[in-house]
């Protein structure tokens, strides 16, 4: 298949690469060519602008940092909705607002093309193994149509519903990740008060009620004291707070979820909103 792909970032660039491995033919923009030259040396082709990366594409993915880089790749000038042809599908696996999400939608129907919204999880791990979970919204022809691209990329596909329902299962993964994440950070610094060993402490609670992929993944991280982003603190700060409005909207608290939003905007604030969400621990550092 002919793919636009915008974006080569800490995520995009195993995407691109699992999509080329598959044999589709991928166009890539981003706005530095540097970060897509290693995307570029395995195949992929390069276009000046999310509009040329679109023109030719059955499908265009888009991965992006915030909403307004969304707005911009979408609906500005050279975006994808003024390149793309009629026929085309429109996934973004930015995790973005589901409002967004729906517009995009309608503005794309409204041009003979369909979108799909399809945030992912798995990090940067899952996205260079090929193995990342993908939340699906919008059409179900479209969604099947899309399934060997999204084989590609991802092992746990599901379509959620309409327009904007990818992203609210997004919003639901991240609610779950900010409360696991900082149990295992307390968890840790429990064991490390109490002299045990940390990492045995892992291999041995992994296994059980406690065991999660930010136990084995990020606490085997934090306990090594690696906080190189596998997802940036920058951009979970930004799905909480998506995530805690969609809350609001809908009369919920969500207190949990805005504890840790306040501890990691204390870790952005001190100028740590480039490391990973593992970084969280230094919050529990003496």
């Amino acid at each position: 298949m002919r793919i636009g792909f915008i974006g080569v970032g800490v995520m995009g660039r195993g995407m691109v690469a699992n999509l080329l491995k598959r044999g589709h033919e991928v166009t890539v923009y981003t706005r530095t060519k540097a970060k897509a030259q290693e995307v570029l040396d395995a195949g992929a082709r390069w276009a000046d602008s999310p509009a040329q990366a679109a023109s030719q594409a059955q499908a265009v993915i888009t991965i992006v940092g915030y909403p307004k880089d969304v707005e911009q790749v979408y609906f500005g000038p050279q975006g994808v909705l003024e390149g793309a042809k009629p026929g085309a599908v429109l996934i973004d696996m930015t995790t973005t607002s589901p409002k967004l999400s729906q517009r995009i939608y309608q503005a794309a129907k409204a041009k003979g093309l369909a979108a799909l919204d399809a945030p992912v999880s798995g990090g940067d791990a899952g996205a260079r193994q090929g193995t990342l979970a993908i939340m699906v919204g919008g059409d179900r022809k479209a969604f099947d149509r899309m399934m060997p691209v999204f084989e590609a990329m991802g092992q746990n596909i599901r379509y959620e519903g309409g327009p904007g329902c990818g992203q609210h299962a997004k919003m639901a993964n991240q609610i779950a990740i900010a409360g696991t994440l900082a149990g295992v950070c307390e968890a840790l610094t429990y064991a490390r008060k109490a002299g045990l060993d940390q990492s045995l402490l892992i291999d041995t609670i992994k296994t059980g009620a406690a065991g999660s992929w930010q136990l084995t993944g990020n606490g085997t991280k934090m306990v090594a004291g690696d906080y190189a982003p596998g997802f940036y603190i920058k951009h979970f700060i930004k799905d909480m707070k998506l995530a805690g409005e969609e809350g609001a909207d809908r009369g919920l608290e969500l207190p949990v979820l805005q504890t840790v939003l306040a501890m990691f905007q204390q870790l952005d604030q001190a100028g740590y909103g480039d490391e990973g969400t593992q970084a969280l621990i230094r919050k529990y550092m003496d």
